[in-house]
């Protein structure tokens, strides 16, 4: 305990200014949408697997999870060198992020986007540079190449773009790539990929033969439902992610999420189909929404955006008082994952609800 007199702790100024991660919240008797997690629990099999890693609790897991690694390598035609396993994808941006930029260094991303992309570059020493999303909620991609500077080591391209459910196109991307220097890290955080139903989507994992510089990320957290266990992974060049490894955090990833890893992957085909089935869901949704009046981006992720703008505190505390917890994000709007199918009609209700108050007030910024 602090005596009276004694002086405070000296603290990195910049880390006690940002604000802290915020996780979605839960509602009691109501549903959980603000954290795009999927609905469904896990297979017999993948829990039986997770369950079977607690007969070796007294023992460390094998941090660099070679047969998960061996299995991934096989699956994308990559060497295993090229796979690193993270406590989901967001550490293994992490590692990345501390392996690339230093102090005074830059690292570019679209906003709004994943709210851990404004805590990495601080955490490394660097600086982060945010480029607004299109009026469509998309990335600017020209923007962002633009933005380059002699600084920058780090470029976070977001597909779908959490939380505005958002796609980078082939073409767009294959564009941005011609304006961004070989020796700067792109990294395509692809965390939400298998919900993705737009042929004209960008996809990482065939482009690494092509861009020398490009690291994919990728999570079990989402489609696979593994978001309790945190493992992700991501895929590229030898050298960047030795480099990675080396900035990570020693035996992160248990054993219990290992072999629910591998687990799910032998059960690919019927989580596939779960996943086809929260795709389905969030087109009903989106139609739904948009016949409501709302203008919406078409979504891609697991989840759809709402551009409540300067009413999105409002708009939050109409889905908490009808039992949907979603998730604000002051000023911009609100985003609501796609959960299990009974929520559907609350969250239909409320978002009406939302559109019959926002067609009596005066606004800055009109969103239907």
């Amino acid at each position: 305990m602090t005596s009276p007199g004694t002086p405070p702790i000296k603290l990195r100024p910049e880390i006690v200014a940002l604000p802290p991660y915020r996780q979605g919240r839960a509602v009691v008797g109501g549903f959980k949408l603000s954290s795009n997690e999927n609905p469904f629990p896990p297979l017999a099999g993948v829990l039986q697997a997770a369950q079977s890693a607690a007969e070796v609790l007294h023992r460390y897991p094998n941090g660099h999870a070679p047969e998960l690694s061996e299995r991934l390598a096989d699956r994308y035609g990559v060497n295993t060198e090229q796979v690193i396993i993270g406590a989901g994808s967001v550490a293994v941006l992490a590692q990345l992020v501390t392996a690339a930029a230093g102090a005074g260094d830059e690292v570019i991303y679209s906003w709004r986007s994943f709210e851990a992309y404004p805590l990495l570059p601080v955490m490394s020493g660097a600086i982060s540079v945010q480029v607004p999303n299109r009026p469509d909620h998309g990335h600017d991609l020209p923007a962002m190449a633009a933005a380059i500077t002699d600084r920058t080591r780090v470029i976070i391209v977001c597909t779908p773009n959490n939380p505005t459910s958002t796609i980078v196109t082939k073409q767009e991307f294959a564009d941005f790539m011609t304006m961004v220097p070989d020796d700067l890290l792109v990294i395509l955080d692809e965390a939400y990929a298998e919900f993705v139903t737009d042929p004209d989507a960008v996809s990482g994992i065939p482009l690494l033969g092509i861009y020398p510089n490009l690291v994919v990320l990728r999570t079990f957290s989402k489609a696979y439902g593994l978001a309790g266990l945190r493992i992700g992974y991501g895929v590229g060049p030898v050298s960047v992610i030795d480099a990675a490894r080396s900035a990570s955090i020693p035996l992160s990833v248990t054993h219990h999420a290992q072999l629910a890893a591998m687990a799910s992957l032998d059960v690919e085909d019927e989580l596939l189909e779960r996943v086809a089935n929260i795709a389905a869901l969030r087109t009903t949704v989106w139609q739904g929404l948009t016949d409501q009046g709302w203008v919406l981006p078409v979504p891609q992720g697991n989840f759809v955006w709402l551009p409540t703008g300067e009413h999105t505190a409002d708009a939050a505390e109409v889905f908490a008082r009808n039992g949907i917890m979603a998730r604000p994000f002051h000023p911009e709007g609100i985003r609501v994952s796609i959960g299990e199918s009974e929520s559907v009609d609350k969250l239909l209700v409320s978002a009406k609800e939302i559109v019959d108050n926002l067609s009596n007030m005066p606004s800055a910024q009109p969103i239907l």
